[in-house]
């Protein structure tokens, strides 16, 4: 009240010398300051860049830092953490996307972990898997220095980074693709969010036309990559049906298991890029195991875009980490 008062007794003060400056009443209440009343509702966040989370090896180099940035709400209570896995199209993860979604998560007091992953023809698969494994792991071995609750860590992702959030959810509670650092520690994660991404890589152009779906047999589609790397380098030629047997292998719908994490499949009806059957295929495949899943479409949707940054996608979204996440 006193800081108040004084403050007051300032805003009168110039008017005063603004008075004596000549000034007419009028023209100095309108150089007046404006009081303006603050109640703190909002969480603070800062970002943390480029924190290191695993050194693997890499086509060409021996040692290759892979990072990851952080979102860390201002609390001094533990918090859980999302990570986020960008998409792109299997050749690249730009860990910047996705910013509107990330910042909406953070505000709502989880810590975020945007990362970057190897991508095909250099890497292939479970490589990249093996990365958000271990991005995982790095947040449960450092939770006290991000103030992280280690038991509440969830994961979400678009397109390829949806298949990759989906592969971390139905293999959750398993070993079978942790390598590299942190090994003592779990990559189990307690949900997972599957934006538009795939689940059966010998199918993705399934609701598309007799031409996009031969695009998708050829050698050149980037699933193919993905799964048989280059021919010239030590992969196998041909497209994704090249090997039946390393392609279901590929599949996060194989892994389906009791341990599998709850999930959210969402997917937009006007996709071009990933056909909507993909989220269904796996949703189906979820309910039929006992899994708890759960899936939305969106009329009109693309594949990324405007939609998705929209209120009512991000409520659901944080709805839905809400209920597994925040107790």
């Amino acid at each position: 009240m006193r800081f108040r008062n004084s403050l007051r007794h300032l805003m009168l003060a110039g008017v005063l010398i603004l008075g004596a400056a000549g000034f007419s009443d009028a023209e100095a209440a309108a150089y007046a300051s404006r009081t303006l009343d603050v109640t703190p509702v909002k969480t603070e966040v800062r970002q943390i860049s480029g924190i290191v989370y695993e050194q693997v090896p890499s086509r060409g180099y021996a040692n290759t830092a892979l990072q990851l940035d952080l979102l860390q709400p201002q609390k001094k209570t533990k918090m859980p953490a999302i990570v986020y896995v960008t998409g792109g199209g299997f050749i690249n993860a730009n860990r910047d996307n996705g910013v509107q979604l990330r910042n909406y998560l953070a505000e709502k007091g989880y810590v975020v972990a945007s990362i970057t992953y190897r991508v095909a023809p250099t890497a292939r698969f479970p490589e990249p898997l093996e990365d958000v494994k271990a991005s995982i792991r790095y947040l449960r071995a450092n939770a006290d220095k991000w103030n992280i609750d280690k038991d509440r860590i969830g994961i979400i992702g678009g397109s390829a980074g949806g298949y990759l959030a989906a592969f971390a959810g139905t293999t959750s509670g398993t070993t079978t693709f942790d390598k590299g650092e942190n090994l003592q520690e779990s990559s189990r994660v307690s949900c997972a969010v599957d934006l538009y991404g795939l689940s059966d890589l010998t199918r993705v152009g399934m609701d598309y036309s007799p031409e996009v779906q031969k695009l998708h047999q050829s050698a050149g589609a980037t699933e193919a990559l993905w799964v048989n790397g280059s021919s010239v380098f030590g992969g196998k030629d041909g497209g994704i049906q090249a090997d039946p047997e390393a392609a279901a292998k590929a599949n996060p719908i194989t892994y389906i298991g009791k341990n599998s994490a709850p999930m959210l499949l969402m997917h937009g009806t006007a996709d071009t890029v990933v056909s909507p059957g993909q989220t269904d295929l796996l949703y189906q495949a979820l309910k039929a195991k006992g899994i708890e899943a759960e899936r939305y479409l969106i009329p009109g949707a693309r594949h990324g875009g405007v939609y998705w940054v929209q209120d009512n996608v991000l409520d659901v979204i944080g709805s839905f980490f809400d209920r597994y996440l925040m107790r």
